[in-house]
Formats: structure tokens, sequence, C-alpha cells
């Protein structure tokens, strides 16, 4: 590892070895140090004030390009030169796809303006007129294509303009992240070993990581930069496009895309032969899979747009293959986490502009944000990955008649797709490192007292180190550094506006100050633990096996959306989960004759501890419980009032805005534990999952002014009172309502589920503000009819439990 001294390290490659020394180092080492797995590429760089002959002397050693800095050996397709976008862009326009879709759509408008008597059929001049009238929309079409071409397309022109950037961008990176940025050599190795086969087959790799912070795709930049690879196309929103800063970005690698595409066939076809163009000469590409930022600190479920067009380009033979590459990028603290808290209380987001880009940019250097770690999954081959999962799909039962070989079929690509953006993700976990503040933050927010003293919470971050690694995952190392002063790092990241201390006791004593912003960090270790937190909650310290299976069965299937579970299946991961507590002495379990588990209830020992394992396990899983539940019961309100026959449609926004008031109010009151679980994303993903189950039916207009809005299934409504109007405590959705609760925390009106906590709220229907308009078109109405059959075939195609 390089000296402690303030410049950057070079890295030096020669054959299978990786050596970091101090910049300008020339001469071998005497001895490198061995066993060394993780390394910091980048640590912070020279300052003018405090080392000015240093500082000029890095600046002059990237202008005149000394050693990597030039960037001139890159491992992969050329890239910054004069002319790259003229020529990207003529590869996109001449693309036959392209040109067969605007085709297509002059044919469609000539036939439109004939059927509308625009161009007259019996005018003896009528195929003239076509045919100029064609050519004028056809040239018309070009012209549109190019100029959103030009708005779409990555810009690599210069390598001055590169060099530059990576220089300024470091020097306030690694201000604000001021423990540098850390890799593993070993990975890192393999990385540029798969780059180079790459790039003899001409083959791009697709790096998908997750994202958690803008810092992401800056921080993977850098490091390809750093490591000499072809810097990757990034997928970036066209939010970002603003002026100036979308112009730098755009030739620092971004490609702008809409957020939605809607029904514009040309733009759809635009993006797919730019990606087709990419991917055949062999550019790197980076897309997040799961689209946006993660707010609440845990991966989100995949998002399929950029990876269909991928799909479609294999697929369709445009390309033979291309190399995926997950990434994990960690911080000891994500700058954005505030704003993120104040989103998820439902504060609209801010559009992206110049004046907060640099006024963020500016308070971003006075912070000590700790380290920033990536990590590279090992990539694989996307052909070999699909041809794996058709003959795997082929050789089990479906409940629905398909040829899986048949890769033009919807539901093939669309299951495809699936597996393959759940894989990214589990990848993703297997190589993520937790931090000192993700351990910090979860350990403090899985304890029932007020505070914890500084003794206690060291005892617990190293246990719950212990059984992070136990779990397979990893743990950021600092060295020989004991555990108490990798504490006291994380707490000095973290603030005090994040965790207090109260001095004047027998020792410091920590507590929790914002806990909402904690749980993104508490958020990040999750995964590790979510087969053991799905058998939690408050009645289940002594329970028969099968009642044990049938609950985690039903969080699992709950939960589909929120989290990422193994693929051994349920069977499998509940045995493996219920053997690792056992032989943790946490539980004990019962068996028959045969040795079949009957029973499951907490160990001896876990009782004589305060059952402090067995409530960690729940303290992780009851935020996300309570909140499919605060769900549930706002469904409540949807139930139509006495008298009204026809269908009441409301705004799926101002339904989600309802049911996160009624959230607040609840806690207030003391009916809701964790004021968490009002956040707007959680809420989100439960009115989806009400949705793919069928709870909720969505209806989307046509007419972007319409906003898409749902009613409660009638299946599921619950019945009113004909006297009092009030809901009656029966039916599907009541019943559904008590089986969530009786997961959740134990407390204060609580063991009673829904009862009292539906009392809160308008259940006589009276509140009327959130109710759109009460009938459907009838285009709507065959719209929502298609929507609900193709989710019941789905239900049946997937063949998986449901709520």
């Amino acid at each position: 590892m390089a000296d402690g001294g303030d410049s950057a390290p070079d890295l030096r490659i020669q054959g299978d070895s990786i050596t970091l020394q101090p910049s300008g180092f020339v001469a071998p080492p005497e001895a490198v140090r061995g066993g060394e797995k993780e390394e910091a590429l980048m640590k912070h760089m020279a300052r003018f004030r405090s080392e000015p002959l240093q500082f000029l002397r890095e600046v002059s050693l990237y202008v005149s390009g000394t050693g990597w800095r030039a960037y001139d050996d890159v491992i992969g397709q050329p890239i910054f030169y004069s002319g790259f976008s003229e020529h990207m862009k003529s590869l996109v326009m001449s693309a036959a796809l392209l040109q067969t879709k605007i085709s297509q759509l002059a044919d469609m408008r000539i036939a439109v303006e004939e059927k509308e008597g625009l161009l007259n059929k019996h005018d003896k001049e009528f195929q003239t007129k076509r045919a100029r009238r064609r050519a004028v929309l056809v040239q018309s079409l070009q012209e549109v294509a190019e100029n959103l071409t030009d708005n779409m397309i990555c810009k690599f022109e210069s390598k001055t303009f590169i060099r530059g950037t990576y220089y300024v961008v470091t020097q306030l990176l690694l201000r604000a992240y001021h423990q540098g940025i850390h890799v593993s050599s070993e990975e890192v190795l393999r990385l540029r070993s798969v780059a180079e086969e790459a790039a003899r087959k001409k083959q791009s790799i697709i790096f998908l990581p997750c994202h958690r912070s803008h810092v992401d795709y800056v921080s993977l930049q850098l490091l390809c930069y750093r490591l000499g690879l072809a810097l990757p196309v990034v997928v970036a929103g066209d939010n970002l496009n603003f002026p100036i800063v979308g112009n730098i970005l755009q030739h620092a690698g971004a490609m702008y895309i809409r957020r939605s595409f809607g029904d514009d066939q040309l733009y759809t076809t635009l993006v797919q032969a730019y990606i087709d163009a990419l991917l055949q000469g062999g550019y790197n590409l980076e897309c997040f899979i799961e689209g946006g930022r993660s707010r609440t600190g845990k991966l989100l479920p995949p998002k399929f747009g950029i990876l269909s067009f991928v799909i479609d380009s294999l697929l369709s033979g445009r390309i033979e293959d291309a190399v995926i590459c997950p990434v994990s990028t960690q911080y000891d603290k994500v700058v954005e986490t505030e704003g993120y808290v104040t989103e998820l209380l439902g504060v609209p987001k801010k559009k992206e502009n110049l004046a907060d880009f640099l006024s963020g940019g500016s308070s971003m250097l006075s912070l000590r944000l700790g380290r920033v770690d990536v990590r590279f999954h090992e990539p694989w081959s996307l052909r070999g990955f699909v041809n794996e999962q058709i003959a795997r799909l082929s050789k089990v039962p479906s409940a629905i008649n398909i040829d899986w070989k048949d890769t033009k079929n919807a539901l093939v690509r669309q299951k495809l797709l699936r597996v393959l953006g759940y894989k990214v993700l589990a990848d993703i976990n297997d190589v993520s490192v937790v931090m000192p503040t993700a351990l910090i933050g979860t350990v403090l927010l899985t304890l029932r007292g007020r505070g914890v003293g500084r003794t206690e919470l060291i005892r617990r971050v190293e246990w719950l180190t212990d059984r992070v690694r136990a779990k397979g995952g990893r743990v950021a190392h600092f060295g020989n550094a004991p555990l108490s002063e990798v504490v006291e790092r994380g707490l000095e990241v973290l603030g005090k506006d994040l965790v207090g201390v109260v001095g004047g006791l027998a020792e410091p004593t920590y507590y929790a100050v914002d806990r909402f912003q904690l749980s993104f960090y508490r958020n990040m270790t999750i995964h590790l633990f979510i087969s053991e937190a799905l058998g939690g909650g408050p009645s289940n310290q002594d329970i028969p096996f099968k009642d044990l299976h049938d609950q985690v069965l039903f969080l699992s299937s709950l939960f589909r959306g929120e989290f990422i579970y193994s693929g051994e299946g349920l069977a499998m991961n509940l045995e493996k989960t219920l053997a690792g507590l056992e032989a943790d002495n946490v539980i004990l379990i019962e068996r028959d004759e045969e040795g079949t588990i009957t029973k499951v209830g907490l160990s001896d020992a876990e009782r004589a501890a305060g059952r402090e394992n067995y409530d960690f396990y729940c303290f992780l899983i009851w935020p996300f419980i309570e909140a499919s539940w605060l769900a549930a019961v706002s469904l409540m309100g949807l139930s139509p009032p006495l008298g009204q026959k026809e269908d009441i449609w409301i705004q799926l926004s101002k339904a989600q805005n309802s049911a996160q008031l009624l959230g607040k109010t609840l806690y207030h009151q003391g009916d809701l534990s964790y004021f968490e679980a009002v956040n707007k994303e959680t809420l989100k993903n439960s009115f989806q999952r009400f949705q793919e189950e069928g709870i909720i039916q969505v209806v989307k207009s046509k007419d972007a002014k319409i906003p898409p809005r749902l009613r409660l299934a009638p299946e599921w409504r619950p019945a009113r009172d004909d006297m009092t109007g009030n809901l009656i405590a029966s039916g599907r959705l009541w019943d559904f309502t008590e089986k969530i609760a009786s997961s959740r925390r134990e407390g204060k009106n609580r063991r009673d589920g829904a009862t009292d906590a539906v009392k809160k709220p308008d259940t006589k229907g009276k509140g009327k503000g959130v109710f759109a308009p009460p009938t459907l078109s009838r285009e709507e109405a065959r719209s929502l009819d298609k929507t609900v059959s193709e989710q019941k075939r789905r239900r049946t195609f997937e063949n998986r439990a449901h709520l």
C-alpha cells in the first residue's frame, strides 16, 4: 500500500502483480507486503495552501500526461479522439433498425392523411404528391432523430479534457471522502484480465452498479481511468442535462435518456440503435440496475429498461455476446441522506440545477465522510447466462404451455429479464462490504434501551461483525487498527446529528438522534439476515413449526419486491436458517422420533441473555412489517360509502400520500412504533405488491394529464354496517391486515391488530378529497380488463405463493 503522504499513488501493473507506490516513484520497492487484499487506489492529494510546490508538481504531471495520467494505452476500444461523436452519430443514424422504423412511421402518417382526406386518392397526381409528402415526412423524421441523437449520445472527444476533469474531480471527491477510495487488488487484477480478453473479442463490459449516491458513477469513472480501462458510457437521466454541468458530464461519459418513453416509437428505436452501436463496437457501458438512487439504503428491485435493450441486441443476433460485471459501491457516509429523508417524508424532489450543484460541491469540501469501497463481482458472459437459463427452464414443468427456446416470445424474454435482474442484485450483495457506520447504525437501532454504553456498543459491533462474516458477508477492514478505534472513526463520520453522546456518566453513552436517517445505514446490512428476520415477531418465542413455516411463507411473499432472497427456495432457506440459529444457541428445536421439526422456541441461554440476539432479527424486520400494515390499513378507506353504487377511482399518488398522513398520525398517537414506516418508498412498494396480487386495481390513461388511478378490487372490499356506515371487522382485506399485524412489534393497541388503528381514519367514506372521476372511459375499462387478465396469467405463469 502507498505511504502516508498526501500525493496520489501510482499503480504499477506487471504481469499478474499489482503494486501501489508514491506518485512519481520509479525504483522497485525493496519488499512487497504479502497477503494484502484491499488497497486504497486513491488517497487525498496535495493542497496548494499546505504544500504549494507538491500541488504545482501534481498539476504539471496531469497537464503533461506523465505515466498513467496520459490515458494513452487503455484496455478497450479507442475513445477520446476528435470526431468520436460524429462517428457514433453516423452509426446510429445509418442503423437498419432506425431507418426501417422511420419508413414505417412515415407510411403510418400517410395512411392517416389518406383516411382523413388530406391526400386525395382520385387526384391524377396522387402518386406523385403521395411520394413527395412521404419524402418530406421521412426527412422531418430524420432531422428529429438526428437532433435527439445529438442530445443523447456520449461525446468522448478530448483527452486533455478528461485529464483535467479527472484531476479536478479527484481533488473534490477525496477532500470529502478523506480516507480514499478502496478496492480489492484481487478483483482489480481479474477485471483487467477480463477487459483484455473482451477487447480482443471486441466485446463490451456492461458495468451494473448499485445506486445510492451521485458519487457512484464518479467513483467508477475515476477507477477505470486510474486502472487504464476504457471509460464506460454511463446511462443517465435527462434530469442531469442542465446548463454547463450537463455538457461536462456528456463529454466525460454520460448518455442522456428520458425517464419515460411513453408511446414514442421513434425515440425507443433510437435508444435501441445507440445501444446496438455501443455493443457492436465493443464500447463499455454502465447502467444502474435499480434505475434511480436508493433512498432507503438497501437494494431496490431491478429496473429492466436498459437491460431490455441489451437483451434485445443479444437475442435478435445483432451482437454475439457482452460481459456483465455487477459492482457494489459502499460508503462510510452518503452525502445525500439528509435530502433522502426529506423526500421519503413526502416533500417533492427538487429538480437538479446549476446553483444547487455548485453550492453542494463547495459544501462537500468541508465534510469528512470517511471512505468509499468499490467491489467488482467476477464478470460473466451474457450469452452463457441466457443459454444456461433456457436450458434450465426447458427442464422445469410449467403451468402454461411455452417453448422456452423461442426467444422472440415476450413471456420468455420477460422471464429472462427478471432472472437476469435479480441475479445481478444477488451478485452485488455477495461482494458488498459492510462499513463501520452500517455496523454502528444497525446496533443502535436494534437495541431496546434509550442508549448504549461505549463498552456494550463495541461488544455488539464485534458480535455483529462475526455474524456478518458467518453469513458470508464482508466487513471493511482497517489494517491492524483495534475495533475500538474503528468504532470511534465510525462515530466521528456519522456525526452528532445522527448519533448523540451523553457525557458525565460512568462511561460515554450513545443514542440515535435521527433514527430515520440512521435507518439508511441499518438497511445496508439487512440483506444478510433477511432469512432470520422473516421468522421474527412477538408471538413466535414458542411456535409450532407449521405455523412458523406458514408465517415465513406469507412474509416472504409480502416482501417479494422489497428484499432479495436466496434462489434455493423457501424450504431449504428455512432449514438452513433454523440450523444456524440453533447452532448459535438462539433457538431450541423440538423434533419427533423421525427427526422432523415439530416446534421452535427460544433457548434457555437466549432467554437468560434477555433475548438480545432474537430481538436483533426482529428489530430489523419490524419497520417493514409496520409499513406494509400501514399500507393495508389505508386501503380500508377506499371502501365506497353507503349508497355509492358506482366505483370510486382515486389518484394513486394521493392514496399513497393519504397512507403516509395516516401513518404520521398513528405514530404520534402511539399506534405505530417506527416513524421510518411512513417512508414513501416502502409504502410505494407495498402498493405495488397489492396491485400485483390483485388487491387493488390501477388504470393508467393515455392522456398524460390524467394521473394513474386505483380502486380496491371488488372481492377485497370490506362491507359496511347498514345503519352506521362503519366498516365491519370481517372479510378478505380485514383478515389480510390482521395477518400482517400478528408479526408487528408488541405495544400499545397492537395486540388487536387492525381493529383499534382503523378507528383512527375516516371509515365512513366521508373524505372525498382524494377521489378522482368516478367512472372510466371505455378505452380505460378495456385496458383495465386486459391488465387484470395479464396479472392473473402472470401469477399462474410464475407459479409462486401469493397473498
